[in-house]
């Protein structure tokens, strides 16, 4: 058995991770709709069986994709919520910081841009919805009042409007500071 044999049986986490940032790149360069399993592998330097092991399919690698970003997006958001002294609202400021960095619109988070693409799927788009519900029940105590909700609507049409082209971060970051203003009990 060769060596890189060995070290993918012992890395399988590894191997799963090199394959989902692959399909994020490719995803992020190309669109999903030009994303091909051949190239998943190739980019992610394993085999197409290989990459069959971890994902059995194409819709399951994406499937995984999603997945690991609402991880990332979850693991943001608490990280947030922790450090956020008041609890009004505490989700909401959360959701709007980490939807609306200014460094997710120019390329340095290449998950925001392939979120649209994603979006645009019925499949997982029901998904995200499913997300957001669930997220909202836990933090109802917190998040359930109609200011809060428009406020995240506000910060879901932001977002939206600005995939796909480079706003200037002042804009965003204005933007951003009024939203989680009107996210504050004060406000109300």
């Amino acid at each position: 058995m060769d060596t890189v044999g060995m070290k993918r049986k012992k890395q399988p986490d590894a191997v799963r991770r090199s394959l989902l940032d692959a399909a994020l790149q490719l995803g992020y360069e190309r669109g999903l709709a030009a994303v091909t399993v051949q190239a998943v592998a190739q980019r992610a330097g394993v085999t197409k069986g290989g990459l069959f092991h971890h994902f059995p399919s194409k819709e399951a690698l994406f499937d995984g994709l999603f997945d690991d970003i609402i991880e990332q997006l979850d693991s943001e958001i608490d990280k947030i919520i922790a450090e956020d002294p008041e609890s009004y609202g505490t989700f909401t400021r959360a959701y709007i910081a980490v939807l609306l960095r200014s460094g997710d619109f120019n390329g340095e988070q290449q998950w925001a841009g392939l979120s649209a693409a994603f979006m645009a799927d019925p499949m997982i788009n029901q998904r995200w919805m499913a997300w957001m519900a669930g997220r909202l029940t836990q933090h109802a105590d917190t998040d359930d009042h109609p200011s809060l909700e428009i406020v995240r609507y506000a910060t879901d049409g932001a977002w939206y409007t600005f995939v796909g082209r480079v706003p200037d971060s002042g804009q965003i970051e204005g933007l951003k500071a009024r939203l989680t203003a009107l996210a504050r009990k004060s406000s109300r």
